[in-house]
């Protein structure tokens, strides 16, 4: 009888544990739903605010882009047009190229965050957007535009952009990120804050000579002549020496080659009817990788330049023997070393000597404002 009065006394504990548990877990699920219903509602209503007064547009403008003052009276004049709130404008500085400005754009209501300026502007002002839902808008007044040239939105009229803005739909784009994990002994990083921080890309990420002529390119030269100056910083390259880099996709075994530049990109199309990465799909959820060198001095540049012309028509050969030749594959992940340290860049804008690139792509993370 003990035994049979115990087993019960076991089973009656067992039930009521339980029965504890399941009511805990029901709290804990009550919550929870209460949560989401609250978060569904408070985003159902700012919908319903959004709607019930138009669509508000937040423009990040760089100031010092030719044409700065006429993109603001521009978006002012079609957002009165289309009977939309007064749109907000903030300047970038020199401290901060426009992620502080795109943050707070957000914090004051703006639906549409524009990013209007050059390839730096729409870099900052992604930073910001990334990964929050928030479509990002592009007025291009750069000298590049790469981003907006892969999207195939307006490059030269600013009321044609602004167009797409107010009337286009969105699109979520994969996003490439690029950290420095050690710079070359000596060298200056070229960013502020936390020098091995990730850093975005939208375009492509490079390291060797496209990083150098981007970092030698002047900037009063680009203003008055646009994406020539970077060819002409290049031509002060043409005859440097190839690195030796050992490269990591993914989680395959290193591979190790001679070099004039490794870039890995999200979109490959460049100034001045290039193609650099024609099988790149800037939503496909990977990163193009693109290994470019030369030998033979201006033979090797010359028959280069014939690839990526003919890439761009379509055409492709893998003859041996080329002395100049650009090779794709494709990766989510690279991780790019050198021996001495070589230029690093992401959209055209310099992070310094490296001797370890690190990039990644973040799928889908980031929706554009497209036509």
């Amino acid at each position: 009888m003990p035994d049979e009065y115990a087993g019960i006394v076991a089973l009656v504990v067992a039930l009521v544990v339980a029965l504890g548990a399941l009511v805990a877990l029901l709290v804990v699920w009550r919550r929870a739903r209460t949560q989401q219903h609250a978060v569904a509602e408070r985003d159902a209503q700012r919908t319903r605010d959004g709607e019930a007064r138009g669509m508000l547009l937040a423009v990040v403008i760089n100031p010092s882009k030719e044409g700065a003052a006429d993109v603001r009276a521009v978006v002012e004049r079609v957002c009165a047009e289309a009977a939309l709130p007064d749109p907000l404008f903030y300047e970038t500085a020199v401290d901060d190229p426009g992620t502080g400005q795109a943050r707070q754009a957000l914090a004051d209501g703006a639906d549409v965050v524009v990013a209007a300026g050059g390839d730096g502007t729409v870099r900052a002002v992604a930073e910001a957007l990334a990964g929050t839902g928030h479509p990002m808008g592009l007025i291009p007044v750069g000298t590049g535009n790469l981003l907006a040239r892969n999207l195939d939105l307006p490059l030269t009229s600013v009321p044609d952009a602004v167009a797409v803005v107010v009337g286009g739909t969105d699109r979520a784009i994969d996003v490439g990120r690029a950290r420095v994990s050690e710079f070359a002994p000596d060298a200056e990083p070229l960013v502020d804050g936390d020098p091995h921080r990730a850093h975005i890309f939208l375009v492509i990420a490079g390291l060797g000579f496209d990083a150098a002529m981007v970092a030698d390119a002047d900037d009063q030269l680009k203003a008055r002549v646009g994406w020539v100056a970077y060819f002409l910083a290049g031509a002060r390259h043409l005859h440097g020496r190839r690195m030796r880099a050992i490269i990591r996709l993914d989680d395959g075994e290193a591979v190790e080659a001679r070099l004039r530049s490794i870039m890995v990109g999200n979109c490959g199309r460049l100034p001045g009817g290039l193609t650099l990465l024609p099988d790149a799909v800037i939503d496909d959820g990977e990163l193009d990788v693109a290994a470019i060198d030369t030998r033979g001095g201006l033979a090797g540049w010359a028959q280069l330049l014939g690839e990526v012309v003919a890439q761009g028509l379509g055409v492709r050969n893998d003859l041996p023997g080329k002395i100049g030749r650009i090779d794709h594959t494709r990766a989510r992940r690279a991780v790019i070393r050198v021996d001495d340290g070589e230029q690093a860049q992401v959209d055209g804008d310099p992070l310094g000597s490296a001797v370890e690139l690190e990039t990644w792509v973040e799928p889908g993370a980031l929706v554009v404002r497209t036509g």
